[in-house]
């Protein structure tokens, strides 16, 4: 575990001072060090309180005691001060001068490999429509965790899993078969998922209309929904796909095809991948064997119609349903079964995270309990990475009814509003054609992705578009913005384009630093492990929220503090330095949601 670098060479000698000031040592992990409020003079900060039965003493004497032992045998802490018993700790300027002559001497942002092989698991479509906002907030949410996962020194497998199979599939399979015409995406210029997704909105529009014509013969709505005939013609053409009929295969086989195709575009575009794809037509049987196995070792049960399951009561739970009486399976039956075959395919695999919203809670749950009932030690390290659903100004969306913001049209709607606030500014006059164009695909993709993942996950979210471009404000692009200031403010001085760093005795010195300086530093320093605590949770919001309070710090250093006119020449390299850490440090954070940031802007 990666701990802060000032902590963890303060923890030593604040035990000691327990052992020699007062005998009784308190556990390390019951001394917590915190930033000290800025209503205080400090940088960190402990609270004594609970440690005043150790000390025998009350929190003014417990904390002036310690204060007076760190500043005799801690070199960092240059005085402090007490505040109803927290002790506030001012660390010397020196102390942060060094750690940024460190940072520019080696990258200290790398962590070295920790050994563990951690899968990944996100996008998870259906193959009967686009993708669409809810799958984006997915999507940036697992690569952005995979990415600081392997920052933090895992070895990362990205994975999804395609539902290329079932009653939906099959909708807008009936549909383009009976409405079609034998539409392709090459003869109507729609992208291959957006041509299928449009069928399966006419299935969803000739069902409502089926559904209300048998209600008004008569028919009760439950009988009608269950009778219209073209969602018996859907359900007749589910039972010939798992019959492998040839023709009904070949039709699945084409227009999968075609989702594909469109699928694999828009990751393109949006800057993921994956390492390997499961399809639910492959994996839709497995797991029967295995509740089959555990139905034998008395880890199941079955009632008296032949159906199997699970008893969870103990756990808080309810009793679920593994396999129906006529012996098939429920989609927790692949689920148990795919698990199983990914630690089989990936040896050394210790933990296994499932991008999924939160409307699957129960689930997933139930899933864990399974494999652990099941005797899987592997299965303490799944994780289920739950979210909030997303909503726009204009609310809820419905992909039956097509009332879906579509990925697509998102992405070259912020697209154009990235254009429209580049070309308002007028700061791009010797940029090509080319070159605006990709600066505004960057900025449109930043500015999306960062408004998704610096909201914690958990969090149910509304979506605005146009808040998240505004370049003045908590956004991607204003990250973007300041590291292309600071790349260009590191030109002027005479750096390399690709990225050369000050460093050296001659690059700073020990001159007192300004509050504006020292404000930075602090944040650079908390950065890797800000990174380490947001890779372990599982949490970007935490890591995107630091990035921009350094670059917000940044800025306010910058209009009030010169750099390439500062005469004096030790002063000069050290906010050089500063600046090129500052950017180093930004494009890894933005490397690790997903984010790419631009030399000029």
């Amino acid at each position: 575990m990666f701990q802060d670098r000032l902590q963890a060479q303060l923890l030593p000698v604040v035990l000691s001072a327990f052992k020699e000031l007062f005998g009784p040592i308190p556990e390390a992990v019951k001394i917590a060090f915190q930033p000290t409020r800025p209503e205080f003079e400090g940088d960190l900060t402990i609270n004594v309180f609970p440690f005043l039965k150790l000390s025998g003493q009350g929190p003014q004497q417990t904390a002036t005691a310690i204060g007076e032992y760190l500043v005799r045998h801690a070199l960092p802490v240059e005085r402090f001060n007490v505040v109803k018993g927290f002790l506030n700790m001012v660390i010397s300027d020196a102390y942060w001068t060094g750690f940024l002559k460190e940072a520019g001497e080696r990258d200290i942002l790398q962590f070295g490999p920790t050994g563990n092989k951690v899968m990944v698991e996100y996008a998870s479509p259906n193959t009967n429509k686009p993708l669409h906002l809810g799958h984006l907030r997915n999507i940036f949410l697992g690569y952005s965790v995979s990415r600081m996962l392997q920052a933090a020194g895992h070895e990362v497998v990205k994975v999804q899993v395609i539902n290329d199979r079932g009653i939906h599939i099959c909708k807008s399979m009936v549909a383009w078969r009976m409405f079609g015409n034998g539409e392709t995406p090459a003869s109507s210029g729609l992208k291959g998922d957006k041509l299928v997704g449009k069928y399966y909105v006419a299935f969803d529009k000739v069902y409502k209309e089926e559904v209300a014509g048998l209600m008004a013969a008569g028919k009760s709505g439950p009988e009608a929904e269950k009778q219209a005939p073209i969602l018996l013609e859907a359900q007749a053409m589910l039972r010939q796909w798992e019959a492998n009929d040839p023709q009904v295969r070949a039709l699945w086989e084409k227009m999968n095809g075609w989702v594909y195709e469109g699928f694999n575009a828009t990751y393109a575009r949006a800057g993921v991948d994956f390492d390997k794809n499961y399809y639910e037509s492959n994996t839709y049987l497995l797991g029967k064997e295995d509740v089959l196995k555990g139905l034998a070792k008395g880890v199941f049960f079955r009632k008296d119609d032949g159906s199997v399951w699970v008893d969870n009561t103990a756990e808080g739970l309810d009793e679920k349903v593994l396999l129906r009486a006529d012996g098939t399976s429920l989609y927790i039956t692949q689920d148990i079964g795919t698990a199983i075959k990914r630690f089989e395919e990936f040896p050394g695999l210790s933990r296994m995270i499932y991008t999924v919203g939160n409307e699957q809670d129960y689930h997933f749950k139930v899933l864990f309990i399974i494999l652990k009932k099941l005797g899987f030690a592997w299965a303490d390290g799944l994780f289920h990475l739950s979210y909030g659903m997303v909503d726009l100004p204009s609310g809820k969306m419905k992909s039956r009814e097509g009332t879906v913001v579509d990925a697509d049209d998102l992405i070259d709607e912020m697209v154009a509003e990235a254009r429209a606030t580049g070309e308002q500014l007028s700061k791009l006059d010797d940029f090509s054609g080319e070159e605006r164009n990709t600066l505004f695909e960057m900025i449109g993709l930043a500015a999306l992705k960062y408004f998704l993942l610096k909201v914690d996950p958990k969090k149910r979210m509304l979506f605005d578009p146009k808040a998240s471009i505004d370049l003045q404000g908590h956004t991607g692009p204003f990250i973007q913005y300041t590291y292309a200031r600071i790349r260009s403010l590191l030109r002027k001085a005479g750096l390399p384009v690709g990225g050369g760093r000050p460093s050296g005795p001659a690059a700073m010195g020990s001159q007192q630093l300004l509050p504006e300086e020292k404000n930075v530093i602090k944040l650079l320093h908390q950065f890797p492990a800000v990174l380490n605590e947001s890779a372990t949770k599982l949490e970007p919001s935490a890591l995107a929220n630091h990035a921009y309070e350094l670059v917000k710090a940044y800025n306010a250093f910058y209009q009030t503090v010169p750099v390439l006119k500062e005469g004096d020449a030790e002063i000069r390299g050290l906010r050089l330095a500063l600046s090129s850490a500052v950017a180093e440090t930004t494009r890894k954070a933005m490397w690790c949601l997903g984010i790419e940031v631009p030399e000029r802007m």
